[in-house]
């Protein structure tokens, strides 16, 4: 059986057994002991443990990952001068997706009206978000002062600052460059290597996680913000299936059904993980080996993207910030619209290095528009779920991206993309 079918088949099972146990321990249909031990051995046991490990593992390879990959990418766009070109259509393209994004969810948002005759108070009184940082010093924290620091903290956007400084002057040191270029292609092997050994338990992790997370949520909490949760739900997926879908036939003239069939593992990783930064082994190696993206351009786009490349939250953003304006009978015009759309379209850069960034943009986008902030903690009620899903579109725009601009700048294998043994590449790469 194949890695995408495994995967596949754990995701199911896990949320199976999720709402199974949380159907059991609310109805105590078993009786408190039983119920006890459920929760206590198995979802807050067995079912945390191994979740936790697996995000661990991925976590473990992102910042070597994205390091060495990158090196090697930016030394070879160096020798080529062509890391100005590419850098521009990349962050173009996000710009452009994420605009189209959250421009798609207002207007669904306003043609579906979810806010109106919702009368629910947010829980635990106001959210009080985090405050943003400046604008001048999210510019200046971009370059590190330390890069080792960088890397131990997980810094993204330093990381690849420091990578591409680093691969630039490699393709300028003549022969010893070449020496230590050559060092980073083969340690980039075995990186993917690693990457293929971890996939091989990717099955068993995502079951952990899908169970604990259905188990503590079930699926009552949807029903409460249930107009509210579709219509974001509805919006993922037209943006997800719809706009990419055309922006990769306009501007590539590939197969969208292709991408899609051969991005279903790097998705359901994302889905189980709700991270974007945790998944890029993943779609790194996703992008590559089964898409046919050369890395010195996946390198480039699949880290950069899992940094500023928020559709999926932008999508949130844009839904709740109708829901909230209409839930509390506030009209903010065409022109408040317009706002949120260039706020959101700029803050997606501005605030990507801030912790729980979603939630922050959030909060920047209400300011702007004069929304009271209480909403948060209403929406955030629903929040898991919807995470899990607009972190499996924001990884399937970074594909998107990588693959338009690797086709532009002829770093695209077509045989590949069009290649449908799709298990082929990644049980290959498995010991």
């Amino acid at each position: 059986m194949g890695l995408t079918a495994r995967i596949l088949i754990a995701m199911l099972a896990g949320i199976v057994v999720g709402v199974l146990f949380n159907f059991l321990n609310s109805s105590q249909l078993l009786g408190s002991g039983i119920t006890g031990v459920i929760n206590s051995y198995l979802t807050g046991g067995l079912f945390d443990v191994i979740g936790r490990i697996f995000i661990a593992s991925l976590k473990l390879m992102v910042v070597p990952l994205v390091l060495v990959s990158l090196v090697c990418g930016a030394c070879a766009l160096s020798e080529g001068h062509r890391m100005g070109p590419l850098a521009g259509k990349t962050l173009l393209l996000y710009m452009l997706t994420t605009a189209v994004a959250i421009t798609l969810a207002l207007c669904m948002a306003l043609i579906a009206q979810p806010g109106v005759g919702v009368d629910v108070a947010p829980p635990g009184g106001a959210f009080q978000p985090k405050e943003s940082p400046p604008l001048s010093d999210v510019l200046v924290n971009i370059f590190p002062t330390n890069p080792v620091a960088a890397m131990a903290q997980g810094n993204m956007l330093q990381i690849i600052v420091f990578a591409l400084l680093m691969g630039y002057a490699i393709s300028r040191c003549g022969e010893p460059g070449q020496r230590v270029a050559s060092f980073f292609n083969d340690l980039n092997e075995v990186i993917l290597r690693m990457v293929g050994v971890l996939m091989v338990f990717a099955p068993y992790g995502v079951f952990a996680l899908l169970a604990k997370t259905f188990a503590e949520l079930g699926v009552e909490f949807i029903w409460e913000l249930g107009k509210y949760f579709l219509v974001v739900l509805i919006t993922l997926l037209l943006h997800a299936f719809g706009v990419y879908s055309l922006l990769l036939k306009c501007l590539s003239g590939l197969n969208p059904v292709q991408l899609f069939k051969k991005m279903r593992p790097a998705q359901v990783f994302a889905f189980s993980t709700a991270s974007s930064a945790a998944t890029i082994p993943v779609t790194l190696s996703t992008v590559e080996k089964r898409l046919g993206v050369d890395n010195k351009v996946a390198a480039f786009t699949v880290p950069l993207g899992a940094t500023i490349n928020m559709d999926g939250t932008a999508i949130m953003q844009g839904v709740a910030t109708a829901f909230m304006a209409q839930m509390y009978g506030i009209e903010i015009g065409l022109a408040g619209y317009l706002t949120v759309i260039l706020t959101a379209t700029l803050a997606s850069i501005g605030t990507a290095g801030v912790p729980g960034v979603g939630l922050v943009m959030l909060a920047m986008v209400l300011q702007q528009v004069g929304l009271p902030l209480e909403g948060i903690a209403l929406v955030m009620g629903v929040d898991r779920l919807l995470d899990m899903v607009r972190t499996a579109v924001n990884i399937t725009g970074d594909a998107v991206v990588s693959v338009i601009v690797a086709k532009s700048e002829g770093a695209l294998s077509v045989e590949t993309f069009n290649n449908r043994n799709y298990d082929s590449v990644a049980n290959a790469a498995t010991p």
